[in-house]
């Protein structure tokens, strides 16, 4: 069928169902799947690679830990919360690499930003006993300060990023070294910081949280429905609303109750009496601070014109220009934004590992590149989304934890996150190949 205007001319056909999905319209189910499976089909594949393999390779550490070690070593409720502290300073410098990944942009420095950071942050609270809160702050301004430095000769003067960053990642670890002393570390005493990475929280604070993450996504579902709604926008089905709710009912249940029993150590019995024995349970308290940030970071990118406006630039900048928006500016802030959340992966490490030296951050920043492209996120720009590269960092440590499981040297990790890299950029550019997006 035809559409017309008032004069009776002929502007076009009606689009198919799922043509219609994929500008946001109504649809059953069956077109919605339809629709997903055309954009895989397409190259948009999205975390589903990601995913996949996370899931093949915890089978896999999983058969191998009872198999090589006669013991299940991977599958176990320690395992999983170490898993989930051992993978949030990657999640984190992952999340803040989407802002100038998206551009098609790339910040070699964002480690030893964070480096640097949580350099000054413990110099500050140990030799001139500055109060913790105000070194922190500290340590984010400086994070921030590097990020506009980035940004004014990237985005301004239009040096490529990958040149700017790479000299910062060379003379940030000249800071480095100067600030904390060749070789030297500054444990890091400050119980609130330690209490992030090695606390968890109560038993009953794992299903507020679960609660609390249902409440906000259901909100953020019905508002965005009602937003659509009021700017004449048709919705998709709700039923998706509900099979996401009910997705992260159960996933973040089934995690909750995992998490929530005893993975400390057993009681001997001694005489009669119980010794030695200790009780661990509770999801880390890691895990909300980083979906407090990824919910916030999604929210930005999804829902505002200054994310909007940062895929239209990563996919076209100058179409992007020619249309208004303010390329120069839109840059700039992606760098502010990836170096201060830097800052935050400095004080998950500096929490975990309970000091910070003058190598802190080196490797770090090649992981969190890694860990967004496994994830899905386009080094081409204009394609990625936060959660992507949550899942590329689970898959790295994954990798990083069952190899260590093991007892498999340091350098078959790196071999083996180094070929998981590379088919993940080999699967991102065939995709974009595919939907048109590079021709050769």
């Amino acid at each position: 069928m035809s559409l017309y205007q008032n004069d009776g001319t002929e502007t076009g056909h009606v689009p198919a169902a799922t043509d219609l999905i994929g500008s946001g319209q109504e649809g059953s189910i069956t077109d919605q799947a339809r629709a997903w499976l055309q954009r895989v089909r397409g190259g948009d594949m999205g975390a589903l690679p990601a995913i996949g393999g996370f899931v093949v390779l915890s089978i896999l550490f999983t058969i191998l830990s009872q198999v090589v070690i006669g013991r299940q070593f991977f599958l176990t409720t320690s395992n999983a919360a170490n898993l989930a502290q051992q993978a949030a300073p990657l999640v984190m410098l992952g999340m803040a690499l989407v802002f100038v990944i998206l551009l098609g942009e790339i910040d070699l420095s964002a480690g030893v930003t964070a480096g640097s950071s949580m350099a000054i942050f413990v110099v500050l609270i140990t030799r001139y006993n500055v109060n913790w809160i105000l070194a922190l702050v500290v340590a984010f301004i400086a994070g921030l300060a590097i990020g506009t430095l980035i940004g004014f000769f990237v985005a301004r003067v239009g040096i490529p990023s990958f040149v700017v960053t790479l000299g910062l990642f060379l003379g940030l670890q000249g800071v480095q070294l100067v600030v904390i002393g060749a070789g030297g570390a500054i444990n890091v005493q400050i119980p609130e910081i330690r209490a992030i990475q090695n606390g968890n929280l109560p038993d009953w604070g794992g299903w507020v949280l679960l609660g609390i993450a249902l409440a906000v996504s259901a909100g953020t579902a019905f508002w965005d429905r009602a937003r659509r709604t009021r700017a004449g926008v048709p919705n998709r089905t709700i039923t998706l609303v509900w099979i996401k709710l009910a997705a992260i009912l159960v996933i973040g249940g089934g995690a909750v109750f995992l998490l929530n029993q005893n993975r400390g150590r057993a009681a001997t019995v001694l005489n009669g009496v119980e010794v030695g024995g200790n009780e661990v349970v509770g999801v880390p308290i890691v895990v909300p601070f980083v979906l407090v940030i990824l919910w916030v970071g999604t929210f930005v990118l999804d829902r505002t014109r200054y994310g909007r406006y940062l895929y239209a630039i990563g996919g076209n900048a100058e179409a992007a220009r020619r249309a208004g928006v303010k390329v120069v500016l839109i840059k700039w802030w992606a760098f502010i934004i990836c170096s201060t959340l830097a800052v935050v992966a400095g004080v998950f490490t500096a929490s975990r590992v309970g000091s910070v030296d003058a190598a802190m951050g080196r490797d770090l920043v090649l992981s969190g590149v890694a860990a967004a492209v496994v994830g899905g996120v386009s080094l081409f720009g204009g394609r990625g989304r936060l959660v992507h590269a949550a899942v590329g960092a689970l898959v790295i440590a994954v990798i990083t934890n069952g190899l260590g499981l093991l007892g498999l040297p340091a350098g078959a990790n790196y071999a083996v996150t180094g070929s998981v890299l590379i088919l993940a950029a080999t699967v991102d550019a065939l995709s974009r190949r595919r939907s048109g997006g590079i021709r050769t």
